[in-house]
């Protein structure tokens, strides 16, 4: 799922844990989705903060929710922080 992450999701982007889980073949999977990316050793190098809720929320964090939007905020995905 890490290497799926890394190699599909690009910078300024963001996909579903449920797509996720289907991109590895995998449907139904979107909860181990979500446990891999909690997991993930190197969250600067696998962009574990592009993986998002699927009804729009943007998801956990193991960084925290606020560090999450400012990388997304970053990326150009959700509006910058106003302060």
């Amino acid at each position: 799922m890490l290497h799926a992450l890394a190699d599909g999701v690009p910078y300024g982007s963001v996909v579903g844990y449920q797509d996720l889980a289907d991109r590895v073949g995998e449907p139904g999977a979107a909860r181990a989705v979500g446990a891999a990316m909690g997991s993930n050793p190197l969250p600067v190098i696998v962009p574990c903060h592009r993986v998002v809720a699927s009804d729009g929320g943007i998801g956990g964090f193991g960084g925290g929710l606020e560090t999450k939007r400012l990388l997304l905020a970053l990326e150009g995905v959700l509006p910058a922080p106003l302060f």
